[in-house]
């Protein structure tokens, strides 16, 4: 899924954040029970957030019908437009791009009807904050509503718990692998399948000691320019990073890329 916002570069991972924290091989096992690393949600470098936990997706709260082209045959109306948006504090549609077009006449209605519609915006600790989501409007050969759905395709994870870094015992792991804690789905699913397949690839990243994917393989993937797209999502992940008595470390693990599902 190709995103211009992805163009503004990589959100900073706070990895001092964990470092400071981080079990080392002395460390006793009462303190590594009640470990877990602290990464407070933090913007990108316009101010704004994804969801995640705690950050709450916007919702619309009134949705205006697309309206359907006229002088379209029932082959060129069926389809999708989705576009990616920032919901500022207020509510209000911001930066619309298109990531899938439908054609210049259906893309079009879908936008008018996106500025019209009204948004509930995200909240971070009880604050109205300005939040990354998509939309997606699709469009019926027999012409049904026409409604935008906010789709979240792109968020941050909750971090593990404390049993992530510690043994049966309560002991220090000596070894944790890297850890998502932003993932970024591959792309959208077909609303008009009738039959659906499970749209899930299956990559190894290797993951850098800063919780940076360097290279990413397709392991089982699904063909028809599917893994491409897999590839792509995983190279803008962020993870926690895989840690060795105590120090971030490169380490690879496997990932399970999905589509966007509404």
């Amino acid at each position: 899924m190709q995103r211009a916002r992805w163009e503004h570069g990589i959100r900073q991972t706070l990895c001092a954040a964990v470092l400071l924290g981080l079990i080392s091989a002395g460390a006793r096992a009462e303190d590594a029970a009640s470990f877990v690393p602290r990464i407070h949600a933090a913007p990108d470098e316009d101010g704004v957030y994804y969801v995640g936990p705690e950050v709450s997706a916007p919702r619309i709260t009134r949705a205006i019908l697309a309206q359907y082209p006229v002088n379209l045959s029932d082959r060129e109306i069926q389809g999708m437009t989705v576009m990616a948006m920032v919901i500022d504090a207020k509510g209000l549609p911001q930066h619309i791009q298109v990531l899938h077009q439908h054609g210049g006449q259906c893309d079009d209605a879908a936008i008018t009807a996106v500025k019209q519609s009204t948004f509930e915006p995200g909240m971070l600790a009880g604050k109205a904050v300005p939040v990354w989501i998509d939309v997606r409007v699709v469009f019926h050969a027999n012409q049904s509503p026409a409604v935008p759905q906010v789709l979240i395709a792109e968020r941050d994870v909750a971090l593990p718990d404390a049993s992530h870094f510690v043994d049966k015992r309560q002991n220090p792991l000596s070894y944790t692998p890297p850890y998502p804690i932003h993932t970024v789905d591959a792309d959208f699913d077909n609303p008009f399948a009738v039959h659906p397949l499970v749209q899930m690839a299956v990559v190894t990243v290797q993951v850098s000691a800063e919780g940076l994917p360097r290279e990413v393989h397709v392991r089982r993937g699904l063909g028809f320019g599917s893994d491409e797209k897999a590839i792509a999502a995983v190279q803008h992940y962020k993870f926690l990073p895989a840690m060795k008595k105590g120090k971030p470390i490169e380490a690879s693990r496997e990932i399970a890329v999905y589509f966007s599902k509404f």
